[in-house]
């Protein structure tokens, strides 16, 4: 890029220093692109995403204050030439930090219009430049989204919406998100429905909207194979806010959606582990859940303070948790076509341009050092718990692995053998030997 043009001025691109001293927070300590771990490069188990949405349109207002980021200069001039500056300034970082992969909104990537054909027209346009750096650079789309949740129209949510010309409006929308998503070549496509629910019971048919959200995800996996769109379908749970509940509850609820209206073939899910602990759940829970159904397709690696029970979309620092996702993924061999994506902001405090390196930076190295320590976890063997499971590897705990006991067999089985022993979990003994190797 031409001097005027570099947004980042002074920094230049993130190098990997692994006798960095605690102080040094612009380059990699633990993140090592080129290593191989079971076979597989760092940056091929890793798959990093930066999100354009927190860390380009971010503003650091919350619902108390105001903005408090205003010294990014992407984001002056009119709507589209703001738009043109935010999607360079992106992939000046995105080339400098050393990632493969970002994320978007179609609403962030570009201005909504006054009509629907006014909006699109945006979106081509800037698609247009878009497509010009990932060519330039080299860094792909790991998955688009559509914004069906921050215009007025959709307070009432967009494939549940009880108007069918919202429900109209939002197939439109996905129909044009659909076709940028093939346009720039992207791996996946995600769902959020953060206004699929309802604040009150009272005024909700829940059968009828339930059955419209299905009707929505069929019309959009009808399309995707029309345009012969070559992509992943994701669903992203989350429990609670902006509604009171959210559809999309959690892991095992996406999936009981999804098998109840025939569409677990077409979609996987998108896990962010904020939204697990909102469910009320541990920071891993829905990440190992939805791969025990492989159902697990991408990761929106971000964190939370559980103690404020809102979703802060934190930087994941805590190498317990980057370890036991980090487990989970290698276990089920990757997350391809899916990756880990940062949906996740600096703090309305952290005002340098530097904070958003360092942000990434210290985020990417947890999930380096959670990997090295899944890899040497799996490779030791000395935390599978599975010897609790041989039971089932014979006599009656073989049939009833394949499925093929009978409750007849179970009584005949007790008269036999009498009151089973309790054995002990040992869960003290697995907490001891993971404690060493974070």
């Amino acid at each position: 890029m031409a001097a005027h043009e570099e947004f980042f001025a002074g920094i230049p691109k993130i190098q990997y220093v692994p006798d960095a001293g605690p102080g040094d927070v612009m380059c990699f300590k633990h993140y090592n692109p080129t290593e191989v771990l079971m076979g597989r490069t760092m940056e091929d188990w890793l798959r990093f995403s930066v999100c354009y949405w927190h860390s380009f349109c971010g503003t650091g207002a919350d619902p108390f204050g105001f903005p408090t980021l205003l010294q990014r200069v992407w984001n002056e001039g009119t709507p589209m030439e703001a738009a043109k500056k935010r999607l360079r300034a992106a992939f000046e970082f995105f080339t400098k930090l050393g990632v493969k992969f970002y994320t978007f909104h179609d609403r962030d990537m570009s201005p909504e219009g006054a009509t629907l054909e006014e909006s699109n027209k945006n979106l081509d346009e800037i698609t247009d430049l878009a497509l010009q750096l990932q060519t330039q650079t080299g860094v792909k789309v790991l998955w688009v989204t559509c914004n069906l949740f921050a215009h007025p129209r959709y307070m009432n949510g967009a494939a549940t919406n009880p108007d069918c010309h919202v429900l109209a409006y939002a197939g439109a929308q996905v129909k044009k998100g659909l076709d940028v998503a093939k346009k720039l070549g992207a791996e996946n496509f995600v769902f959020w429905g953060g206004r699929e629910g309802f604040h009150s019971i009272l005024n909700t048919d829940v059968a009828a909207e339930l059955k419209h959200m299905a009707g929505f995800f069929k019309m959009a996996a009808r399309y995707k194979e029309k345009i012969g769109l070559k992509c992943q379908f994701l669903i992203e749970p989350k429990p609670k806010e902006p509604c009171r509940h959210q559809y999309d509850y959690d892991a095992m609820s996406v999936i009981g959606f999804l098998k109840h209206h025939g569409l677990e073939r077409d979609f996987k899910l998108n896990i962010e582990p904020n939204h697990t602990t909102l469910a009320g759940h541990s920071y891993e829970h829905d990440i190992v859940v939805a791969s025990a159904f492989g159902m697990l397709g991408s990761v929106d690696s971000n964190t939370g303070s559980p103690d404020l029970g809102w979703d802060t979309d934190q930087f994941p620092m805590d190498i317990r948790n980057t370890t036991l996702v980090m487990k989970t993924i290698v276990e089920q061999g990757g997350l391809q076509p899916g990756g880990l994506n940062f949906d996740a902001k600096v703090r309305r405090e952290s005002t340098d341009l530097e904070d958003l390196f360092i942000a990434h930076i210290g985020a990417m190295d947890a999930f380096a050092r959670g990997l090295r320590n899944a890899v040497h976890i799996i490779e030791d063997g000395l935390i599978t718990g599975m010897e609790r499971y041989s039971s089932f590897s014979h006599g009656l705990g073989q049939k009833v692995e394949d499925g093929s006991a009978t409750l007849e067999e179970m009584e005949a089985f007790i008269k036999e053998n009498g009151e089973p022993k309790v054995t002990s979990g040992k869960q003290e003994k697995y907490e001891s030997i993971f404690n060493h190797y974070i």
